[in-house]
């Protein structure tokens, strides 16, 4: 038996406590889910918070801001929680005496400050956490010098695209370990009762003094003239309150009724109001109070006694804790808990260690049993940060587009401007967001894109399966989906096209949960019926099923920006476009046939679905709309194709990811199609006997006793042409997975296009082009969600030809290996970026993190892309959405199929 075999039988018992807190917690609105690490990572520099009239959200709300600005539709902090509605936040601020400014939030780059786009500046990890977080850790690096925000940015600005970034572990002030780690630690004692311990060690070698400064705060809901209902919170005081040992704030909100802050010990409560320090900001003549949202770094650092509320009560409250030295090597620990319950002398007695110590070792047997027993402990380690990593990246998302367009709340608004035709996201008023999400990253990303949101499930199923579930049905939802049956696909262009894999994704959360849930296929099913619609109505121009999707996620892959408009005529059929929807049919198609196994009425829309991919494949196989096929028989390859307002072709020459991607059409017929889906085998019989030219996908071979059938976009001797390509190190193939653009374009391509020079050159790492900001790049790094889907669709057609299809790796090696053994060998480069190789993770680079020291060592990063060359990690650094695949793949891929001949 092979380890994928054993992964495949294996099913964990899901048995643990946390397991029946899950099982308690089925829904969005569940106790044990109330409170969570809602709290964005950034909420700056986001549309949401965006007023201005051109639509420059970065220099709109810049970090510098920050501090004495109230936000609106969100908040942010370090190693913050808050209540799934977003109103109650309660976070950690540090100052080492040397800053400027108490450190409250992450830092890092505007988009137009970067050498490679918007790039924080930080060390952070999300440690562990639980998926109802029970229990929850994180930890942030400080440094002991002053933070060096302006050489950041100076240096980063005088590099240019060739150069590397300049980080902040570039600047000498970690050098000697002089920083101190902040562990934040929570536990709850029941679904309305936090736990939290904050512990401070200093690393380095000298003493250094550290003001430790939790935070509590109300999200501003008053300013804006919708709601009139502020909230409060004060300092409980003799003779009301008596308790020796701690000190304690009541807060009363009229959602969530009243709470109580006990902090242990003897610290200095400072107390202000979470509203715009608007006098300094924009020069108006008055602030709303007295005492701004910067009223406690005023106190703290520059010392000014008279901005805090002298009557100890406000809408912010900092619990101030001073530690004039801290011994290198030495830890200081603070404590405080949040509950409904008034505060007692038994506050922080045993009982509150108990709770810690419980859910700690609650958490181990929770994930003794999510992941693997027989996986090594390196692998162990990287599952359980990735999937710590995903549930420290849910965050409350709130945005109702209609309202935020209707108003203005800067000191001088710009009537009319913001609505105005051609504005961002004026065609989606109906979006209206109030709900827990997975983002793709916690500070460059904050916000959800609907294609990385459907890889964030599959690994969340593991832990989660109806958050999973939950995830992506939301997506489809009245208040999400366009009424024409568009899925949103960012905040900053709802309108943009990602590429179609919601279906893929829902399947895949239905097989990892067991195969029980046919209530949630349905739902989601019916849903994707109108977005299927849509794409075919809005996306192929003149009815050739050849379509042309745009931008589809992949930045900067093209000759050109596919976002932007062609000159008037021109037309784009895209290979992967097209590809993307057979694929989309296939998924429609499968889930289709499984519903009709239980319910007979399914049977002819599975019918539906496989005519129509039928019509596709034939589309793409033999010509596109003018006669120009995107199969180019010399080559060997797929090309997107550019027609002329004339008619005339031309076939765009790339060698990228987008030609590997007709591969992904690829899924099975189960042999008990002929007897338990009547209506579509007699449609595939009468296709078989009067259109035999539109069947020529449906591929047949023997297995163990009965006939297997695979549906496949690309016929078995154009897919070893393909992947020829694909594994040949010249080319696609890498150690790390395989390349997004062929490596054969060292030197640039370039082409006459739609009356303009265009080229496109191999750039294993950050991108040297400004589309996109510059932030991603398509052409040449590793990309982690389009490798698994490649694997998963190798591995399918490989079981249909089992050893009959063999395939040289690396092409010309005289290696012969079966197609489920090159998915394994693509999973398997990726999963070799995270383990060590003499001691250094691939993905670790030649950055900070690379360093043998277990300071660094002990703590991946999971980033947004890798080097095509090196596997070192780009982009984003805390990518936890997409990249946690890796814990899927290291983990077993499905639980045992319980039904009678079920799915391979």
């Amino acid at each position: 038996m092979t380890a994928a075999e054993s992964s495949e039988r294996w099913s964990p018992p899901r048995d643990t406590a946390e397991h029946a807190r899950l099982a308690e917690a089925a829904g969005t609105d569940a106790p044990w889910r109330l409170w969570g690490p809602y709290v964005a990572g950034r909420q700056w520099g986001t549309v949401r918070e965006d007023y201005s009239a051109s639509g420059d959200a970065w220099n709109a709300f810049p970090f510098d801001h920050a501090h004495r600005r109230a936000y609106r539709w969100g908040e942010d902090g370090l190693g913050a929680v808050c209540d799934r509605f977003g109103f109650l936040n309660l976070g950690v601020a540090l100052w080492n005496t040397r800053d400027d400014r108490i450190k409250e939030r992450l830092f890092g780059l505007a988009n137009g400050e970067g050498n490679h786009g918007e790039d924080v500046k930080e060390y952070w990890w999300a440690v562990d956490g639980t998926p109802t977080h029970s229990w929850m850790q994180w930890m942030y690096r400080y440094p002991q010098e002053a933070f060096p925000y302006e050489r950041l940015r100076t240096e980063n600005a005088a590099r240019g695209r060739d150069e590397r970034e300049y980080e902040l572990g570039d600047t000498g002030v970690l050098d000697g370990n002089r920083f101190f780690d902040v562990l934040v630690t929570y536990a709850k004692a029941g679904p309305d009762d936090l736990c939290v311990e904050i512990t401070a060690t200093n690393q380095g070698p000298d003493a250094a003094p550290l003001h430790l400064l939790p935070q509590l705060w109300f999200r501003n809901t008053w300013a804006w003239g919708r709601d009139g209902r502020k909230p409060s919170m004060h300092q409980l005081l003799p003779p009301t309150f008596t308790v020796s040992g701690l000190e304690a704030v009541e807060v009363e909100h009229a959602h969530l009724g009243r709470y109580h802050l006990a902090a242990e010990g003897t610290p200095v409560l400072l107390f202000c109001d979470n509203e715009t320090n608007a006098v300094e900001l924009f020069g108006a003549a008055r602030n709303a109070t007295p005492y701004p949202k910067d009223s406690v770094d005023k106190r703290v650092v520059h010392g000014d006694t008279s901005v805090v509320n002298p009557f100890d009560e406000g809408t912010k409250v900092a619990v101030w804790y001073v530690f004039d030295a801290v011994p290198a090597g030495e830890s200081v620990t603070v404590r405080l808990r949040l509950g409904r319950a008034l505060p007692t002398t038994g506050t922080f007695g045993p009982e509150f260690d108990a709770v810690l110590a419980a859910r700690k070792q609650e958490a181990d047997e929770f994930y003794a049993q999510v992941v693997h027993p027989d996986m090594p402990d390196e692998d162990r380690h990287v599952a359980r940060r990735a999937y710590a990593g995903l549930l420290w990246t849910k965050q409350v998302y709130r945005y109702d587009v209609q309202e935020w367009l209707e108003t203005d709340p800067s000191p001088e608004p710009a009537a009319g401007q913001r609505d105005a035709p051609g504005v961002r996201n004026t065609g989606w008023k109906h979006l209206y967001l109030a709900d827990v999400l997975s983002m793709p990253d916690e500070w460059e990303y904050p916000w959800f894109a609907a294609w990385d949101l459907a890889f964030h499930a599959i690994p969340l199923a593991h832990v989660d399966p109806g958050f999973a579930k939950e995830q992506l049905l939301l997506m489809c939802r009245e208040w999400a989906m366009h009424p024409n049956g568009q899925l949103p696909a960012y905040e900053w262009a709802f309108g943009d096209v990602n590429p179609p894999v919601h279906a893929w994704a829902a399947w895949h959360v239905y097989r990892i949960d067991g195969y029980r849930d046919k209530d949630f296929l349905i739902r989601v099913f019916t849903k994707l019926l109108l977005n299927f619609s849509w794409w075919v109505n809005r996306k192929d121009a003149n009815g050739s099923n050849v379509f042309e999707g745009g931008f589809l996620g992949m930045d900067n892959i093209a000759l050109f920006d596919r976002s932007a408009p062609l000159p008037p005529g021109f037309r784009l059929e895209q290979s992967d476009a097209t590809s993307w929807m057979a694929f989309y049919c296939q998924q429609m198609f499968k889930i289709a046939l499984e519903l009709a196994r239980t319910d007979k009425a399914w049977d002819d829309v599975a019918t539906k679905f496989f005519e129509h991919f039928l019509a596709i494949a034939q589309a793409m196989r033999s010509f596109g709309s003018q006669g120009e096929s995107l199969w180019d028989e010399e080559d060997g390859f797929f090309y997107d194709v550019l027609v002329a307002p004339d008619g005339s072709t031309q076939p765009l020459r790339v060698r990228s990811m987008v030609g590997l991607l007709p591969i992904l059409a690829a899924t099975e017929v189960p042999a008990w199609v002929g007897e338990e889906c009547p209506d579509l085998s007699a449609r595939m019989r009468w296709l078989q006997r009067r259109r035999p030219e539109l069947v020529r996908p449906l591929l047949f071979s023997k297995g163990a006793g009965e006939r297997k059938i695979l549906l496949s976009l690309v016929d078995p001797t154009r897919l070893r042409r393909i992947l020829e390509r694909v594994f040949d190190p010249e080319e696609f193939f890498s150690p790390f997975g395989i390349r997004s653009l062929t490596a054969s374009c060292r030197q640039p391509i370039t082409a006459h296009v739609a009356g303009r020079d265009a080229s496109i050159e191999y750039e294993p790492g950050e991108s040297r082009t400004n589309l996109f900001g510059g932030n991603s790049n398509w052409r040449g790094p590793i990309w982690f969600p389009v490798n698994v889907l490649l694997a998963d669709k190798l591995r399918t057609i490989g079981r249909h030809f089992g050893d009959t299809f063999q395939i040289e790796i690396p092409t010309g090696s005289g290696k012969l290996h079966t197609l489920v053994e090159a998915a394994d060998i693509i999973d398997n480069g990726l999963t070799a970026l995270f383990r060590p190789v003499a001691g250094r993770r691939p993905a670790d680079g030649d950055r900070i993190e690379a360093s043998a020291d277990p300071l660094w060592a002990d703590h991946p990063t999971f980033s947004e892309y890798f080097d095509g060359d090196t596997g070192e990690g780009l982009g984003a650094s805390h990518q936890t959405g997409w990249t946690a695949l890796v814990a899927h793949l290291l983990n077993p891929r499905l639980p045992p199929d319980p039904r009678r001949r079920g799915w391979a």
